[in-house]
């Protein structure tokens, strides 16, 4: 079951916002009265609502507004990002949104190709997903025998070697690692060796429609993007990953030990 922290976040500001406004309105003026002193004491339910209110409302702002932490819980994008990594999304490149029902209300930009983003699963809107963009609205996708061609031009791509980690993303240890040129971006990318045949399925060739997207997991062979379910509609899109401030692979906080944690990762940029 998918937890939808933001819906509760929204009930918890309104309901002791509320709490607050009623009581400072009606309740706490009738109690004076019947006390007969301006000192009343206020009851512990509204005490908790009014030093809270401001936290919840400011976190709720925060994370609508302007960044919003996930976990990578896949390694469908590694090299670029590993399981376990903790980062940040920027919710304001692409437009600001209202909360809980994601309805965009000030437009303030677009992704661009190469962009790493978050997005609601269009096969499941409750789940979040992370891929690299990389068709937008108007191009022509090709991807054919592992070899991605945009709008006729072939993306250029280069070996640099055997994919290697320690402790993290060890399934992927022996894969091949290649260095992509996005347009003006670089980045890499893993492959299976190129003496495993390419998959069928992973074929594609289409016309990214108005209003959506084309993504990729940079772990071209363990990812499952819009080469199987489909484009990201715009109404979709959460925000844009920019920033690691944590990694741990352990399985929780009570199984936490220091040795978990990737160290050179922490505050490093999402490219």
């Amino acid at each position: 079951m998918n937890f939808d922290f933001s819906l509760l976040l929204l009930i918890l500001t309104t309901g002791s916002g509320l709490i607050w406004a009623a009581d400072a309105w009606f309740f706490a003026p009738q109690r004076r009265v019947l006390a007969g002193t301006e000192t009343c004491p206020d009851p512990a339910v509204v005490d908790y609502a009014r030093s809270f209110f401001p936290v919840f409302l400011l976190v709720l702002l925060l994370r609508s507004f302007l960044f919003e932490p996930f976990r990578i819980p896949s390694d469908s994008m590694t090299p670029t990002l590993l399981h376990g990594d903790f980062i940040l999304v920027n919710k304001f490149d692409y437009g600001i949104r209202l909360p809980v029902v994601n309805e965009k209300v000030v437009d303030l930009g677009e992704p661009a190709r190469g962009d790493i983003v978050v997005f609601r699963y269009p096969v499941d809107s409750k789940t979040p997903y992370i891929k690299r963009v990389i068709g937008v609205p108007g191009d022509h996708v090709v991807y054919r025998n592992k070899k991605l061609t945009i709008n006729g031009k072939e993306m250029p791509l280069s070996l640099t070697g055997v994919f290697h980690t320690d402790g993290i993303a060890r399934d992927n240890n022996g894969m091949y690692e290649y260095r992509e040129q996005l347009g003006p971006l670089q980045h890499n990318i893993l492959m299976l060796p190129p003496d495993y045949p390419a998959m069928m399925s992973d074929n594609v060739d289409l016309i990214v429609p108005e209003g959506s997207y084309f993504v990729m997991g940079d772990n071209r062979d363990n990812s499952k993007d819009s080469r199987y379910w489909g484009f990201v509609p715009d109404e979709n899109l959460v925000g844009r990953a920019f920033f690691i401030w944590m990694n741990w692979s352990s399985g929780g906080l009570l199984k936490f030990n220091s040795w978990d944690v990737a160290w050179d990762r922490i505050g490093s940029r999402v490219i």
